[in-house]
């Protein structure tokens, strides 16, 4: 059986929210523990990824049995997040052969969907979730992927640049979590780029 680590990136200042999604409280916890507490229902280790008032989410938020990293370079967008993540994975003792990728904003995100997901795991696997035939998360990439992933991601595509030019494969997740993100807080309006 692979051996899968959970990989939330949580780092982002969440300009558009008007506050870090990590520190957003939502249906009586914060983002950012729904997050870990739902990749540690399928994943060990899990890693998350904090940046914008890092300090705060460390001191604040119930990150139980999850390894925090930090990425100074957060406001260089998610890139920076998911190499700062695999980094940290690549040096993780004992063996690791994929990582599964989940965002800190999607509260309705299950762990029904990240097994769905975590069952393709295999050091040169690439999966990604799909609701309704639209690619989405978690992203599941195996080890073999690592290095070309952190050396194309720019900005906040990720690992997209990357999953394009490769076969993928798409696991139909549809009904088994709510994949929108929250990009502006319940009835706000988004604020300027």
């Amino acid at each position: 059986m692979s051996t899968v680590a959970g990989l939330v990136l949580a780092a982002g200042g969440g300009r558009r929210y008007g506050m870090p999604k990590a520190l957003v409280e939502y249906g009586g916890s914060l983002l950012v523990e729904r997050a870990v507490r739902t990749a540690r229902a399928v994943c060990d280790p899990v890693l998350v990824v904090l940046g914008a008032r890092a300090v705060e989410v460390w001191r604040t938020a119930d990150l139980t049995g999850a390894t925090v990293l930090a990425n100074r370079d957060w406001g260089t967008g998610m890139a920076s997040s998911l190499r700062t993540g695999l980094d940290g994975l690549r040096g993780w003792p004992g063996a690791v052969d994929a990582a599964l990728v989940t965002l800190v904003d999607t509260p309705g995100m299950t762990p029904e969907a990240l097994r769905a997901v975590a069952a393709h795991a295999a050091p040169d696997a690439l999966a990604v979730a799909a609701y309704d035939g639209v690619r989405g998360h978690p992203v599941l990439l195996g080890r073999e992927h690592w290095a070309g992933v952190a050396a194309t991601a720019t900005g906040d595509e990720g690992a997209r640049r990357y999953l394009s030019a490769h076969a993928v494969t798409e696991v139909d997740c549809t009904g088994l979590a709510d994949p929108v993100d929250l990009d502006v807080p319940p009835g706000g309006v988004a604020s300027a780029p």
